[in-house]
């Protein structure tokens, strides 16, 4: 079945509401620890934990960017969204969706920065919509890369960056010996 131009629009922006709505709690986030931040319970190093978990959520942010125009086979000109390859090197050697893992860890980041209980629980969301994101995301892949993406997802994390980097390592071991 052929779709029309509109039919294909409609199914992307259904596409686009969870992440839509996960942005939504993310900003919710950003503006009620500005609004509420006080260290609520004085927990220092859990501040210092969250600028650490910002860093890394921007790391996981913006270096795939470069890695998809260096990496993705993207033509001269186009979106880094428009790969012709699977990137499989750099941070996608340890999780699939670095980017999507980005939202949660800026999710994370602000919780641990306001310490607030609204700011807390605007992490369920985002955690759940980027999670079900991501699995729309590997089939829509699958469909697009075939058994390449099917082998490379057994291999590497969706969006779990610990047991990515055990992974990676104990990959990376074997290709030594």
């Amino acid at each position: 079945m052929v779709k029309t131009r509109q039919e294909k629009e409609n199914i992307n922006f259904k596409m686009l509401i969870p992440s839509i709505i996960s942005w939504v709690f993310i900003i919710s986030q950003v503006i009620c620890t500005f609004i509420l931040w006080d260290n609520y319970y004085g927990l220092d190093f859990l501040v210092y934990i969250g600028y650490t978990v910002w860093v890394l959520a921007a790391i996981f942010g913006i270096v795939p960017i470069f890695q998809f125009k260096s990496h993705g086979g993207v033509k001269e000109g186009e979106s880094y969204m428009k790969t012709t390859k699977i990137v499989t090197s750099g941070l996608y050697a340890i999780v699939r969706h670095p980017q999507y893992l980005a939202g949660i860890l800026i999710s994370v980041a602000l919780a641990c920065m306001s310490q607030h209980w609204l700011v807390v629980v605007f992490i369920i969301p985002p955690i759940i919509l980027t999670y079900f994101d991501a699995k729309r995301e590997d089939r829509r892949l699958l469909e697009k890369f075939g058994e390449e993406y099917r082998l490379y997802s057994k291999r590497v994390p969706g969006l779990e960056p610990i047991s990515g980097l055990i992974c990676f390592i104990v990959r990376s071991t074997k290709k030594k010996i």
